[in-house]
């Protein structure tokens, strides 16, 4: 591939299709809806049955741009603090520290968010909107 500061974005988005084409094949729409989610920050629903690449898809993109992913598996039981992270006690020091949760990331994948309850799945509104999360009434940037 040539120099990246000689080249131009249009050739870069190409080069990043490529490269993430090599892992998930057949899928071109897929992967362009999901670079331009990323140049637009925004979010997106991949639907579909089992097996037909969605997670693989999501991490060749974070490889590619060699960016940090998380994976979270939505239960019934899954609580919000398990996604944005919470206050946890420590003995030795008697305070409590903010401990991160999967949200801290650069891509997130929340893998059958259908499943879990809905406070749950709104705990992530903030996150997506704000691009932060609030643990006892304290805002917490996200990466970007």
């Amino acid at each position: 591939m040539s120099d990246p500061t000689t080249s131009s974005p249009l050739a870069s988005l190409e080069a990043l299709r490529g490269e993430i084409g090599k892992a998930v094949v057949g899928q071109d729409a897929a992967v362009t809806g999901l670079v331009v989610a990323l140049l637009c920050r925004g979010h997106v629903l991949l639907e579909g049955v089992p097996g037909v690449a969605k997670t693989l898809l999501v991490r060749a993109l974070a490889s590619s741009l060699e960016l940090d992913t998380k994976r979270v598996q939505f239960t019934p039981d899954l609580m919000p603090g398990d996604v944005t992270g919470s206050l946890v006690y420590d003995a030795r020091t008697a305070e409590f520290s903010f401990q991160e949760g999967p949200v801290f990331t650069n891509l997130l994948l929340a893998d059958e968010i259908n499943r879990t309850p809905p406070k749950t799945q709104a705990s992530l509104l903030e996150a997506m909107e704000e691009r932060q999360v609030s643990v006892d009434g304290v805002p917490r940037p996200l990466p970007d």
